[in-house]
């Protein structure tokens, strides 16, 4: 009995110190630390409060996303804290900002429930930035370990399987949103898919807050958009869909819903991002279930990825996402209206394509990460994008994306069809001088304008959008080290 007393004490000695202390003497910063196969790890882009130690600040930002809390606390010695500890193991100076610290979080992997984004998430971004240590925090990237992305499902049909579906290889596939986005009668609405879809696209889209409002409730919209893709299916002899945003104000409503538009025979489905993550993973594992494609508008996304110190960047929600089960995600067009840096756009569409990641961090990738097999997600360019631009989307973007022109679509003199066949038109002849081996970069407006003659609906395009472009300055560009530094 006396030794297992001795030993109780010297753990309390060793383990155990009342009073306020740092969170970096508390155990949650270790330079020496080897990371785990089973970590996940996470890089925060911190800028402390004045005077405070950025090492400390990153200790800090370990433990309030783990186990700590201002104080140590006598219940420490209930449980094994140490191993649940996340530890801060590297700070490094942000190149441009000198002011901003990049640093290295591992957490133990058994820190999560499986399966569960909300946990995970609740974690990781729970509290840590309303935190007074840090002036501003943004979480930049994240390495989900093998055994972690096991338990999710990821997405529900993938990239091989839509296409295997849509019967369409080898080319960007081509949507757009109906327009206006809100207003429209559910027969007007339908009339838009049709002959949106008969001009050559494979999609058409609800927006993002199209749900169920008085002037054009769900179930109208639902059936004259199904018979819009009936008509167009039967006309072109192409497999045709339309997002039918089945987003709505609790799981039970939005499940009834996605439902309806299986039972018309509808292939594909969407959500907003703002539903919440268990929502998202609950609309997946029914999307999987009833064979549907699933969509999701990253609407809200900006509230928090806009900043470049603080928030959350955009790849660590395309991360999420795909874990979570979508098929689709709008991900940034490069030359459109929305935000978007090349390098970064394309460092996002490497998130949700690859089977395997490579640090890259032009394109702000940080971590390897390997994917466990779960499917590729199928990126979404959409925000000021037109025909006009279409040599340029299908260099930065590749073959595997929806190209998603609204107005560029529908803002067509001629009406919503003629703008559909000008994209299409524009896209085939794009896609054949790239596989008969033409620079078709340099070559791209010419061929364009050659086209045209052959196709008075994309002449007329051309003539009216020019080489229109929204020159911003981007406000997310690449911030990264050449070689690592050493800790600070």
């Amino acid at each position: 009995m006396s030794q297992n007393v001795s030993e109780r004490t010297r753990i309390k000695s060793e383990r155990y110190e009342s009073g306020v202390i740092p969170y970096a003497k508390m155990g949650y910063w270790d330079a020496n630390y080897a990371v785990k196969t089973t970590d996940l790890l996470a890089l925060f882009r911190i800028t402390p409060q004045p005077g405070v130690d950025p090492v400390e600040a990153a200790a800090a930002v370990a433990g309030e996303s783990s186990t700590a809390t201002w104080t140590v606390v006598w219940t420490d010695l209930l449980t094994a804290c140490d191993i649940y500890r996340a530890k801060a193991f590297r700070v490094d100076p942000v190149p441009s900002a000198p002011d901003q610290f990049f640093a290295y979080v591992a957490y133990e992997g058994d820190l999560f429930e499986e399966g569960s984004l909300a946990n995970m998430t609740a974690s990781i971004i729970g509290n840590v930035f309303g935190f007074k240590a840090v002036k501003a925090l943004r979480l930049e990237d994240m390495r989900i370990p093998h055994s972690y992305l096991k338990t999710f499902q990821g997405p529900a049909s993938g990239v091989i399987v839509e296409r295997e579906r849509l019967d369409t290889f080898g080319r960007p596939l081509l949507g757009a949103t109906v327009k206006p986005k809100l207003g429209l009668s559910g027969k007007n609405y339908g009339r838009v898919v049709f002959e949106g879809l008969k001009g050559g696209l494979d999609f058409l889209k609800d927006d993002e807050n199209i749900n169920s409002q008085p002037f054009m409730r769900w179930r109208e919209r639902f059936l004259y958009c199904i018979e819009g893709i009936n008509r167009a299916a039967a006309a072109t002899g192409e497999v045709k869909g339309s997002y039918l945003n089945m987003t709505a104000g609790n799981n039970d409503e939005m499940i009834t819903r996605g439902e309806f538009a299986k039972e018309l025979g509808s292939v594909i489905v969407m959500i907003d991002l703002v539903i919440g993550y268990t929502a998202i993973q609950t609309a997946a594992i029914w999307a999987r279930a009833n064979h549907m494609i699933l969509h999701l508008h990253r609407a809200g996304n900006s509230t928090y990825a806009r900043q470049k110190n603080h928030g959350i960047n955009f790849r660590v929600i395309c991360k999420w996402m795909r874990m979570a089960g979508v098929d689709h995600i709008h991900a940034g067009t490069v030359v459109g209206k929305l935000e978007g840096d090349p390098l970064m756009i394309q460092g996002f569409y490497d998130t949700l394509l690859k089977t395997k990641l490579a640090i890259d961090l032009p394109k702000g990738i940080f971590f390897d990460m390997d994917w466990a097999s779960l499917r590729k997600c199928l990126p979404v360019a959409s925000g000021g994008i037109h025909c006009g631009q279409m040599h340029q989307l299908l260099n930065y973007l590749g073959d595997d994306v929806v190209l998603q022109f609204g107005g560029g679509t529908i803002g067509h003199p001629d009406g919503i069809q003629a703008g559909a066949t000008a994209n299409r038109v524009a896209l085939e002849a794009m896609v054949l001088a790239r596989n008969e081996g033409r620079n078709y970069i340099e070559e791209g407006p010419q061929i364009l304008r050659d086209t045209a003659k052959m196709c008075g609906p994309l002449q007329t395009a051309l003539d009216l959008w020019k080489d229109i472009s929204f020159n911003y300055a981007s406000t997310d560009t690449a911030d990264f080290a050449d070689t690592p530094t050493a800790n600070v």
